[in-house]
């Protein structure tokens, strides 16, 4: 019997977490890995700044650490993929961040990619992100909706702002692929799609489909 595979939110938002689950749906099966999703409770209520992100690198660790004999592998459900490097050099098992792997499963998914964030504060640190990547050749653009991590929650609000920026990113960058910058974002996928008629990457469900690859397979490597 496989082990389970675990995502682990580093922000301490069970709403955030509890949407990572529900997402996490379609990517349960017979005979896969379970997917469990667990909160970072000494986490900030959402990880937005740059010291957000350096300050749950060592938490997050520790906790993957206490869950490494158990697990099978690790995703870190934050856009900015906090802790990734530190995961992969302290864990045997394989640890994949959902920015890294929404951005590459976009690529697949069409010509030039386009990324809903939250605020605008998150864009630079993410275009740092892109540019080490080496995907800026085919990056359309990076808008925000200007709501926090918390605000996303407003059901109709959020998916009315990330509608209209998703239309930005695909009438006005060129962007055939769209990128949720956010994993607070889980729940709006379906409808998203469904209003912009081009394909919308969840980047969490883009990691765990990547994870529970890795662990049927067997694939090594970092």
């Amino acid at each position: 019997m496989k082990l389970p595979i675990y995502v682990i939110n580093p922000n301490s938002s069970a709403t955030v977490t509890a949407g990572i689950d529900a997402a996490m749906a379609p990517l349960r099966m017979a005979g896969g890995p379970e997917i469990r999703c667990v909160t970072l409770a000494e986490g900030p209520p959402g990880i937005v700044t740059h010291f957000d992100v350096q300050s749950v690198a060592v938490p997050l660790a520790r906790r993957a650490e206490v869950l490494a004999s158990e697990a099978s592998a690790f995703v870190i459900a934050c856009y900015s993929d906090p802790g990734l490097y530190v995961l992969r050099e302290r864990l045997a098992q394989p640890v994949l961040g959902i920015g890294e792997c929404g951005v590459l499963t976009a690529l697949t998914l069409g010509e030039r990619f386009g990324v809903i964030a939250i605020l605008d504060k998150s864009i630079p640190r993410h275009l740092r992100t892109y540019g080490a990547m080496g995907v800026m050749g085919r990056f359309a653009g990076e808008l925000a909706i200007g709501l926090d991590v918390q605000e996303l929650a407003q059901y109709e609000r959020t998916l009315a702002r990330m509608t209209e920026v998703g239309r930005r990113l695909r009438d006005e960058r060129g962007a055939d692929v769209i990128v949720m910058g956010c994993a607070g974002m889980a729940a709006y996928r379906d409808l998203l799609q469904q209003a912009l008629g081009i394909a919308v990457v969840e980047p969490t469900q883009a990691a765990v489909g990547m994870a529970i690859a890795r662990v049927q397979l067997g694939w090594q490597g970092r």
